[in-house]
Formats: C-alpha cells, sequence, structure tokens
C-alpha cells in the first residue's frame, strides 16, 4: 500500500509541475490581464458603478435581497454561498504557506493575482448568467460546463472540443469538490479542534457529518439561507480580530509592507537565494494560494453565481469583482499582515524567527502571542467557520458537476457520498489529498480559461450593451441569454420591473 501511495504521489508531483508552472502561471495572470484591457479597465474605471450595484446598494436595492423566486436564490445570496466556498483554510493556512515557500513578497503576487482575477470572476460571472439554463426542477444551472458546450462549442469545427472539455471539467470539479472542498477543510477543522480544544477527530467528524448532511441534502435554497447569516458573521468576526493584532504591532505596519515590495522584485533574497528564484518563489507561491484562496479562473463560483434571480448577466459579473476583492485584497491581506507584524518572520530574510510549521499554527501562534489561549481558541473557531462554510459552498459544486455529467434526479447520489466522506475527513492523514486538490484546482482551471478567452469578445460585448443601457441611457436590445426563449423572458421581466418601479415612483410624487 505504501509503495502505490509513493508512486500516486510521485504521479501527482510530476502532474502538478506542469499543471502549476509558468505557462499555467501565464494562462492564468493573461486571461485577467486580457479581459482587464478588452473592458477598459472596468475594475477601476467602474469601481464606482460595481461597488452601488453591488454591496453598496445592499441596503438600497430591493432586488439585491430579493428571495420571491423560489426556484432560485437572491443576489446577496449567491454572493454569500461563493465567499462561503472562497474564505475558507486558503485564507489563514494558504496565506501563511505562501510566505514561508515564497517569502513576505508572495503577498504582493497574491494582490497582483486577485487584481486580475477580479476581471476573470467577471467575465465567468457574465458567461455563467448568459448560457445557463434551467433544469428539470425548474432551478438554474449555469458553470463553464455550459458555456463551454454552448459557448465554445457553438464556434465554427470547436462542438466536440466544447463538448469534451465541459466533460472534464465536470469531472475535475467532482474531484476536487471531494478534496480541496471538503476533506482538507475538515482535517484542518479536525486537526485544530483537537489542539485548542482536545476534541477527538472522530467526534468532530460525525457531528460536522450531521451538520453539514442537514444542509446539503436541502440543496441550494438551504445552503444559501445558512451561508447568508454564516459568511457576514464569519468574516467581520475574523477582521475584527485580525485588526486588534495589527493595530497592537502598528510600529510593524511599515516595515512589513516594506518587506512585501523588497521581496515581490528581489530586493531582498530568501534565505540565501539569488534574486531571481527569490522573485519566481514568490510569484509562483502568491499566484497558487492568491488562486486557491479566491479560486479566481477556476470556474467553480460561476455555478452558484448562475443560481442567482438576476437578469442581468453584468450585474451578476460585478459581485464576481467583489467577491474576489473582498476574498484576497481583504481577508488574505490581513492574515499576511498579522503574520509578518508579530515578529514570527524576520522581515530582513523571510526566514521564519520561531519553530512555527507553515501553516494555520503561524496565524494561530500570532493571536496566541497576543491574547494567549483565547487567541489559539479563536483561530480554532475561525478555522471551523471558515471551513465549514467551504464544505457547504463546494457541496453545490460538486451537485452541478454531476448534474451536468448524470442528470437532476441523481445528483442524491452525490450528495450523500459527499456527507459521507466529511469522517474520512476528519480522521484520515491527508497530506496527498492536499497536494490531489492542488492539482485537481489546476486541470479545473485549464478548460475554463480557454472558454474565457475564446467568449473574451462576447463579454466585452455584453459588457458594452450594459453600459449603453444603464450608463449612457441609450434604448437598445438587452443582451441576457444566448437563449432566444429565455431572452424574452427575462426582457419582459425587466421591462415589467421598470414599468412598476415608475408607477411606485408617481404614486410617490402623488402622496
Amino acid at each position: 500500500m505504501e509503495k502505490i501511495l509513493q508512486v500516486i504521489s510521485d504521479v501527482n508531483s510530476a502532474i502538478n509541475s506542469v499543471v502549476w508552472g509558468v505557462p499555467m502561471l501565464m494562462l492564468i495572470g493573461g486571461t485577467g490581464i486580457l479581459v482587464t484591457v478588452l473592458t477598459k479597465c472596468f475594475q477601476i474605471t467602474k469601481i464606482k458603478l460595481w461597488y452601488q450595484e453591488t454591496i453598496g446598494g445592499l441596503f438600497k436595492k430591493s432586488d439585491i435581497t430579493d428571495k420571491s423566486d423560489k426556484n432560485a436564490i437572491s443576489q446577496f445570496q449567491a454572493l454569500c454561498t461563493a465567499l462561503a466556498a472562497t474564505i475558507g483554510v486558503g485564507n489563514i493556512a494558504g496565506v501563511a504557506t505562501a510566505i514561508v515557500s515564497g517569502g513576505p513578497g508572495a503577498v504582493f503576487w497574491m494582490w497582483v493575482s486577485a487584481f486580475f482575477g477580479t476581471m476573470t470572476n467577471y467575465a465567468e460571472n457574465v458567461l455563467g448568467i448568459y448560457y445557463r439554463r434551467k433544469n428539470e426542477k425548474g432551478e438554474w444551472s449555469g458553470g463553464a460546463m455550459y458555456y463551454l458546450r454552448d459557448g465554445l462549442g457553438a464556434k465554427k469545427d470547436m462542438r466536440g472540443i466544447g463538448k469534451f472539455l465541459a466533460i472534464i471539467f465536470s469531472i475535475f470539479c467532482i474531484g476536487a469538490s471531494f478534496g480541496i472542498g471538503n476533506m482538507s477543510q475538515v482535517n484542518n477543522i479536525a486537526t485544530n479542534m483537537k489542539s485548542a480544544f482536545g476534541v477527538s477527530p472522530v467526534v468532530t467528524g460525525i457531528v460536522l457529518m450531521f451538520l453539514v448532511g442537514l444542509v446539503v441534502i436541502g440543496g441550494i435554497k438551504r445552503i444559501a439561507a445558512v451561508t447568508e447569516k454564516f459568511v457576514p458573521f464569519m468574516a467581520i468576526a475574523y477582521i475584527v480580530g485580525s485588526f486588534a493584532i495589527v493595530i497592537a504591532n502598528a510600529k510593524n505596519i511599515l516595515p512589513a509592507f516594506g518587506a512585501i515590495f523588497s521581496f515581490a522584485f528581489g530586493f531582498k533574497a530568501i534565505g540565501g537565494a539569488v534574486a531571481g528564484v527569490a522573485v519566481k518563489n514568490a510569484i509562483t507561491w502568491g499566484y497558487k494560494r492568491g488562486i486557491f484562496s479566491n479560486e479566481a479562473g477556476l470556474g467553480s463560483s460561476v455555478m452558484v453565481h448562475s443560481a442567482s434571480n438576476v437578469k442581468e448577466p453584468v450585474v451578476q459579473g460585478m459581485w464576481g469583482i467583489f467577491e474576489v476583492f473582498a476574498d484576497t485584497m481583504i481577508v488574505c491581506t490581513l492574515t499576511a499582515l498579522v503574520i509578518l507584524t508579530s515578529g514570527i518572520i524576520d522581515l530582513n530574510t523571510g526566514a521564519l524567527i520561531m519553530d512555527v510549521t507553515a501553516d494555520a499554527a503561524l496565524v494561530t501562534k500570532a493571536f496566541e502571542m497576543q491574547f494567549g489561549s483565547l487567541g489559539a481558541g479563536f483561530i480554532a473557531l475561525a478555522i471551523l467557520l471558515f471551513a465549514s462554510s467551504t464544505v457547504l459552498g463546494w457541496s453545490f459544486y460538486g451537485t452541478k458537476a454531476w448534474e451536468y455529467l448524470f442528470g437532476t434526479k441523481s445528483t442524491i447520489i452525490y450528495k450523500v457520498v459527499f456527507v459521507v466522506f466529511v469522517v474520512f475527513g476528519a480522521t484520515m492523514d491527508l497530506g496527498l489529498a492536499w497536494d490531489i486538490s492542488d492539482t485537481l484546482n489546476g486541470l479545473m482551471a485549464l478548460p475554463n480559461l480557454i472558454g474565457v478567452l475564446y467568449l473574451s469578445g462576447l463579454v466585452v460585448k455584453i459588457t458594452k450593451n450594459y453600459i449603453e443601457r444603464h450608463v449612457q441611457g441609450k434604448d437598445v436590445e438587452p443582451m441576457l441569454s444566448a437563449f432566444p426563449e429565455i431572452q424574452r423572458e427575462q426582457a419582459k421581466a425587466i421591462k415589467n420591473e421598470k414599468r412598476e418601479a415608475m408607477l411606485k415612483e408617481k404614486a410617490g410624487k402623488k402622496a
């Protein structure tokens, strides 16, 4: 058995070195750069627009939280479920690993990956809404597999390729859902619960299996109902706790930023490494862990965004921008500052000062130094919340991939197996599972990015159409769906909404 596992490990390492090599990093970065250029730097030039249409309009625009559609979730619920899947162990252990393996400069390259990743995620969501369709239950089904099959596959001589890429994407997604989305997350929970509170991994696994099962079996409406309440609380709690650490070590904030920029460009070597090697390590680990955290380019979160009741593809695309911003630019940055300002890392050499492993233990140590045992308990609970929410989000991704391959009725099989694997995740040694999950992430990204690149021109057209109608006030036909029947249905619904809004406005003026 040991030899078999070694062979699997060797094969995975070989594939991983290719999947996460320079070509893949160039593909991921290049896709984000291309969409950024084609949309004229939408994430910056239209920052006021996407802020007002997303988090800035949360308490002003009723349609953002509208749950009246029994077969769809609200825009805000879609965001919370997507964030539930992205804000996970990667925001704690992943950032720590990036800093230790790639130096403080890895944080800068995480920012770069996130800046361009916002537009990759934007493009994915726009395409997801544009090519989504309804399943047998009347629920929206969308994702990379649909725009690969119906978008890329509609191109001349690309039908077979589009279908093939859609199938392998779905297979990789199902595999990743059991790795990154389930066992790896649960294993971190069990390890930290045992370390902080002495709880047996078996007990943790059984309790989590029961709780996850209650939510997952209920489908997207139940998952969204939980994450809508869960995610804002856990994110705010972690942000407040991290801020407290950073403020307590305020004198180290500027040196920390100095180290981030210095190591990012090789001005300081890591453990004696030459500048070129140091920069390569920083870029590689920054991009790998940035994508592991925010998932921009994987084509994963688009599946839950496509389940939203939104009618405009661009609107859900803008939620994608905010999703990546919140995950990496806020949560991951705070984790990095907690580590770099706490004195755990030598800001001159990038080396560990204390004997701490390169994972969540770094963040635990930082909180422990400030708050004692309460700090360690806080991080254990944070990991419990973060990782549990990731499990819920990824259960939906795997369900949708399974649905694409085997049909809606058979998804109960996937859900039951997924829930059972929670116990395995809590009780097994998952070093290899982490490595395989990392590989599956990259394999998911490959077909998805091919689709986004080929359809980037369409993303630009849909974006231009939206700007003309909503910013410039032009009376042009909206681009809402690739399918005529859905296009007509959604266009009619938008007209009815506008008519109702005008009537309400008139009634308000008369009153």
